[in-house]
């Protein structure tokens, strides 16, 4: 059976990540922000729907793959890429998903300015974690090079 790369696996979970953020904050919100008063519950609760699944698999693949690296590949570049996907995550779980919650049913534009504030946050912390994935790659992990010196000395 085929070993994961972890390595590879981050910088491309945390190169979707950031691609993803940076696509809802320059395009999605934006848009978003545009629709008539009168058609917003409507255009809000459409997004909900379609975006729900994608972030469950973006959020999940960095989850994963920060998790593989952390725990076989510990180094400062990728728990530094886990801690910022973990500050985007919770920035999603802790400002941005209710605040979405209050903006139904009318865009409150308090609310909205606020939730843009979180997405930028957001899109920062994927940005972070992504240059922390390829700051990894090429370089030897301190954890698993003693852990293969001491198991090839013994063999």
């Amino acid at each position: 059976m085929p070993r994961i790369c972890w390595e590879s696996a981050l910088v491309a979970a945390t190169a979707v990540h950031a691609g993803f953020q940076l696509s809802v904050t320059t395009l999605v919100y934006p848009a978003l922000g545009e629709v008539a008063p009168d058609a917003w519950t409507a255009a809000h609760a459409c997004h909900s729907r379609r975006i729900v699944p994608l972030v469950g698999l973006v959020y999940g693949a960095v989850v994963v793959t920060s998790a593989g690296c952390a725990f076989t590949r510990p180094s400062v570049p990728t728990l530094a890429a886990a801690a910022a996907s973990a500050g985007a995550l919770a920035t999603t779980a802790l400002v941005a998903a209710p605040l979405h919650g209050r903006l139904t049913p009318i865009r409150d534009p308090e609310l909205f300015a606020r939730l843009l504030s979180a997405d930028r946050w957001r899109s920062r912390l994927a940005l972070v974690a992504l240059a922390a994935a390829l700051g990894q790659v090429g370089r030897p992990s301190p954890v698993s090079s003693r852990w293969w010196r001491s198991s090839t000395s013994e063999s």
